[in-house]
C-alpha cells in the first residue's frame, strides 16, 4: 500500500468565506483533519457540511501526535493539517509534522489561502516589494528590545504578530529602537471590526485604550530611511550618549544627537537613559546576591 498525503490547509483568519474551493474539497476528502482546537475546526466544517474525523494537534501534543499521524500517513491515510486560523506552521504547530513527513517520504502539499501578514501588508500602504516577516516578539522586554536591534538595519518592512496585552509595549520599544518610522497596526482582519490605524510610531503610541481591545494585531513598520540609525546598530542609548561624550560632546548635546538618530524627542531619550541605568543598576545587584 502507498502512503498518503499530508496536505497543509489554509483556512479563514476571520470570515469563514475566506477559504478556496480546493481547500474544500480537500478537508471533504482527507480521511482525517488534524487542528489545533477542534471546537474552532468544527464551526468551519459544519458551516459547509465537513464531516471528516478530527483529531487535535498543537503545542502541546505536538511531538508524541507526530509519530501517531505520521504511522497513519504510512498506512494510506490522507490527513489535513489546519491551524485556527491562517495558514499552518507560520507562527503555529506544523513544523514537527511536516519534517517527519519528508523524511518518510510522504508527500506533503500545500493548499494556499489566507494569511493575516499577507493581508496585512496588502493593504497597509507600506511598500511591499521587500519585507520580513518576524513572527511574535519575546514577551520580556530586555529580549523584546534587543530582537528589535537584530532587526534595525533590515531594508524591508518588518511584520509582527502581537497579543493584545503586549502590543503598547512592543510598539513603545519600536519606537525607542527603532526609531519613529512609519507604521501600521491591522486588527481584526476580515472581522467585523476589521481596523487599519497608521502612522509614525510614535502616533500609534498614543492610540491609548483602542490598542488594549479584544483583538489580533498584526504590525508593521517601514524600513529605516538611507543611512538613518546607524550609528546606534548593537548600542543601547546609554553607550551611544557615553560614546558620543568620549568623542567630545557635552552630555547635553550627546543626548540630543543620539536622540535625534533613533528619531526620538530628546525628553523621551532622557526617560530611556534613565530606565536602561535603573535596569542595568538591577542586573548587577541580581549578579552580586550570593545564596544563603
Amino acid at each position: 500500500m502507498s502512503a498518503g498525503t499530508l496536505y497543509i490547509v489554509a483556512t479563514p483568519i476571520g470570515n469563514l468565506e475566506d477559504i478556496t474551493l480546493r481547500a474544500l474539497r480537500v478537508l471533504r476528502e482527507s480521511d482525517l483533519i488534524a487542528c489545533e482546537d477542534t471546537r474552532h475546526t468544527r464551526k468551519l466544517l459544519s458551516r459547509y457540511e465537513i464531516s471528516t474525523p478530527l483529531i487535535s494537534y498543537h503545542e502541546h501534543n505536538e511531538r508524541q501526535r507526530s509519530g501517531e499521524l505520521i504511522e497513519k500517513l504510512d498506512a494510506g491515510s490522507n490527513i489535513a493539517l489546519v491551524s485556527d486560523a491562517g495558514t499552518p506552521l507560520i507562527s503555529d504547530p506544523g513544523f514537527t509534522l511536516v519534517r517527519q513527513a519528508i523524511e518518510h517520504g510522504i508527500d506533503v502539499v500545500p493548499v494556499p489561502g489566507a494569511s493575516a501578514l499577507a493581508a496585512a501588508l496588502a493593504a497597509a500602504g507600506l511598500e511591499a516589494d521587500q519585507f520580513m516577516f518576524v513572527g511574535f516578539l519575546p514577551s520580556k522586554r530586555t529580549a523584546r528590545r534587543a530582537k528589535l536591534l537584530e532587526l534595525a538595519q533590515i531594508p524591508a518592512v518588518l511584520i509582527f504578530y502581537e497579543a493584545p496585552h503586549r502590543i503598547t509595549d512592543s510598539i513603545r520599544d519600536a519606537l525607542e529602537v527603532l526609531g519613529d518610522r512609519r507604521a501600521v497596526i491591522a486588527r481584526e482582519l476580515t472581522k467585523i471590526h476589521e481596523e487599519f490605524i497608521r502612522g509614525t510610531l510614535s502616533e500609534l503610541t498614543e492610540a491609548g485604550a483602542r490598542l488594549t481591545e479584544r483583538g489580533e494585531f498584526v504590525l508593521l513598520v517601514a524600513p529605516p530611511a538611507p543611512g538613518a540609525a546607524a550609528a546606534v546598530e548593537g548600542e543601547s542609548l546609554v553607550a551611544h550618549v557615553d560614546r558620543l561624550v568620549a568623542e567630545g560632546l557635552d552630555r547635553k548635546q550627546a543626548l540630543k544627537q543620539a536622540a535625534h538618530a533613533r528619531g526620538i524627542s530628546k525628553s523621551e531619550a532622557y526617560r530611556i537613559v534613565l530606565e536602561e541605568k535603573r535596569e542595568s543598576e538591577e542586573e548587577r545587584g541580581s549578579t552580586n546576591e550570593t545564596p544563603d
